[in-house]
């Protein structure tokens, strides 16, 4: 049995994760640091914030087995999702948006003058494990990704 103040080797801790550094994801779009497996030992989540500059966007991808949950700090954001790209919605600053496993899809930001940020929490502990890159037709929303 453990008591307060006795800590297993292999039990977690609480860790602070600095947001000041940022990475480009295979999504093509750049992400501030967060909660995840490589940065604070997370087992079964992530938490990080993304930036979408105006007229950017992502490339079509999905997560493999992983939910997403998203929520619209700033701006406004638009998702070309499912089979073939076919379906559309928009997001607003205030909004919270749920994607669920392996959907295809292709966030962007119809503004030409406002980044939209938002914060993203995943079940993939290691976030970019579970980035699939989809060849689909071009929905033609946005400048294509790098």
């Amino acid at each position: 049995m453990m008591t307060l103040g006795m800590r297993n080797e292999q039990q977690s801790t609480c860790a602070i994760v600095s947001s000041a550094e940022t990475y480009r994801g295979r999504q093509g779009l750049e992400y501030f640091n967060g909660i995840s497996t490589e940065t604070a030992g997370s087992k079964g989540l992530c938490m990080h914030m993304v930036t979408i500059p105006p007229l950017a966007r992502a490339k079509p991808h999905l997560h493999e087995r992983h939910e997403t949950a998203i929520y619209v700090l700033s701006g406004e954001a638009a998702m070309w999702y499912g089979e073939g790209l076919r379906e559309h919605l928009v997001v607003k600053a205030g909004d919270y948006l749920y994607i669920p496993a392996n959907m295809p899809h292709l966030p962007y930001n119809p503004s030409d003058s406002v980044s939209c940020v938002g914060l993203l929490a995943r079940t993939d502990p290691n976030e970019q494990e579970s980035v699939v890159l989809l060849e689909v037709a071009d929905p033609g929303v946005g400048p294509r990704p790098d």
